[in-house]
């Protein structure tokens, strides 16, 4: 089970990095309708594709999965701890219950989709009629990363009994 648990944990920064890499061929595809488009008025296009407000909207994007990333990588490190029998472990739980919040941050920030908003704020409707319909839908890949690194975080840190010691864990039959 506890090996599960550390898979589980990994998942959660894999999981933050789909959430950038789709994002980032999104924008891709707007700044391409962006340059085909009938208001383009010319300008700088970098070598990767992307005009000044794909580079706006890549950035945000990538400043979210950098928050979220980090708190994913350090709740892998917390697991990896928890697993060990030494003390300290109230403390790990602690800080792993505070780092939802730069999680849910993250997650709020994706929720209210910055690349159609700088779209918007913008005022390009090119780059905003590029945007694939299916990229709103990737700030739930946050929460989903986050799910699955708390179940993680429980079955790496389940404490197991020992040969002969089932006081340390409760069975069915115990109330």
């Amino acid at each position: 089970m506890a090996r599960v648990g550390l898979v589980l944990l990994a998942l959660g920064p894999l999981l933050v990095a789909a959430y950038a890499a789709v994002n980032r061929s999104a924008i891709q595809a707007a700044a391409k309708a962006q340059v085909n488009g009938a208001q383009w008025e010319g300008g700088l296009v970098g070598a990767d594709g992307l005009t000044s407000l794909g580079v706006d909207a890549w950035r945000v994007i990538l400043g979210i999965a950098l928050l979220v990333g980090a708190v994913a990588v350090a709740y892998v490190a917390i697991g990896v701890l928890l697993r060990r029998r030494t003390r300290g472990r109230t403390f790990l739980l602690v800080l792993s219950g505070f780092l939802i919040l730069p999680y849910a941050l993250g997650f709020l920030v994706a929720l209210a989709d910055p690349v159609r908003a700088l779209a918007g704020l913008y005022d390009k409707p090119d780059f905003e009629d590029g945007i694939p319909s299916w990229q709103a839908a990737t700030a739930f890949l946050l929460p989903a990363a986050g799910l699955a690194q708390a179940v993680g975080l429980v079955l790496a840190g389940r404490r197991t009994s020992k040969a002969g010691d089932e006081s340390a864990v409760p069975s069915a039959s115990q109330p």
